[in-house]
């Protein structure tokens, strides 16, 4: 029998965790860990699995810290932080010990340092404006020395540095995206950058430019909507992920989530697209999850099938409906998905880690 904890955030006051057990094929709610108001995001620090940081997503935003212990259990949050505007939607620890989270109501951001220990923050980071008359920064991705945030107000992702100490960062140049194509996520392989377009629902790919400001035409781009939507479907693209190549998945694969906001409501659920990389970009198979808005999905899970390191596994939920957290098992190398667990206990979720 393997076990799996998974935690999971959404729009309440509170972070879920979830065992999955992959003989039973079930997905158990185990508990409800008081958090601030709209934890939406959550993100493990990178080589410390039992620390864990979430967003408030609020007028007033906040980073907030916990400890992660026994069966996913959390502790009360050990320090919490300004984000310094308005509608934080994403935080991502660096390599570096400092924490990204950006505003996507105000057009700004913060690089935290972390102070004495990785779960407390530090108070003298300097706010990271956007110069644009629209700016809604989404993401943060570390690439090398510099952070990547794609502005889905802007069509741009901004390309970050630090500036002469933790905390203190400047923007060194952008990468410039298709005008109104609003990029949203974003994911990077090598020299590699893909972009998953919120208000285009496209996925593009690119080779990152020299920076500060070097020039790269995009490639590929394909669009992400699935075949024959509903009549008034208004489609928004989600999440976008990049599995790593192991010896049961040998192809790196995208898998990117759409969101139909539209009055009419598909009842096989919102798809997930899988495309493969190599040797180019193309567009394999959309997937009906029967989730309602997928914001957010994780890859995650080893031990059930194919033994470790596999991420055999992908969770995901809807932002609406009532589908709850549904988890599916990656098959034919990962070029499709299966159901194979799903709780309705919470109706939504909108972020995942796996434990």
């Amino acid at each position: 029998m393997v076990n799996f904890t998974i935690l999971a955030g959404g729009y309440t006051s509170f972070i879920a965790s979830y065992l999955f057990n992959t003989d039973a094929s079930s997905l158990t709610l185990l508990n409800q860990y008081t958090t601030g108001a709209n934890p939406s995001w959550i993100s493990l620090h990178p080589t410390n699995s039992s620390i864990l940081y979430a967003v408030n997503e609020n007028d007033a935003g906040a980073l907030q810290s916990f400890e992660i212990g026994h069966l996913g259990a959390l502790s009360s949050p050990i320090d919490t932080v300004s984000s310094g505007g308005n509608g934080p939607a994403f935080t991502a620890p660096l390599s570096t010990g400092q924490v990204a989270i950006m505003n996507y109501g105000s057009g700004n951001g913060l690089i935290i340092p972390t102070a004495r220990d990785p779960m407390h923050f530090a108070r003298n980071a300097g706010l990271i404006s956007f110069p644009a008359s629209v700016s809604h920064p989404h993401m943060a991705v570390q690439h090398g020395n510099e952070v990547f945030v794609p502005d889905l107000g802007a069509d741009k992702i901004w390309r970050l540095i630090e500036n002469g100490s933790p905390g203190n960062w400047k923007i060194q140049g952008s990468i410039s995206q298709p005008t109104g194509s609003g990029p949203r996520h974003i994911a990077i392989h090598d020299n590699t950058l893909f972009v998953l377009h919120e208000l285009s629902s496209t996925l593009t790919q690119q080779t990152i430019p020299q920076a500060p400001n070097g020039s790269s035409q995009i490639t590929a781009s394909f669009s992400i909507l699935p075949p024959d939507p509903p009549a008034q479907a208004d489609f928004h693209a989600g999440e976008i992920l990049l599995s790593t190549a192991s010896p049961s998945f040998p192809s790196p694969l995208i898998y990117v989530s759409n969101r139909n906001t539209g009055p009419i409501v598909d009842p096989r659920g919102d798809t997930i697209a899988i495309y493969e990389t190599s040797p180019s970009l193309k567009l394999i198979k959309h997937v009906y999850t029967g989730l309602d808005q997928i914001r957010g999905m994780e890859l995650g899970g080893s031990g059930g099938s194919f033994g470790g390191g596999e991420d055999e596994f992908l969770v995901a939920s809807g932002f609406a409906g009532n589908a709850g957290v549904i988890v599916f098992r990656r098959i034919d190398g990962g070029r499709d998905l299966e159901v194979v667990a799903k709780n309705t206990q919470i109706p939504t979720r909108t972020s995942f880690v796996w434990l």
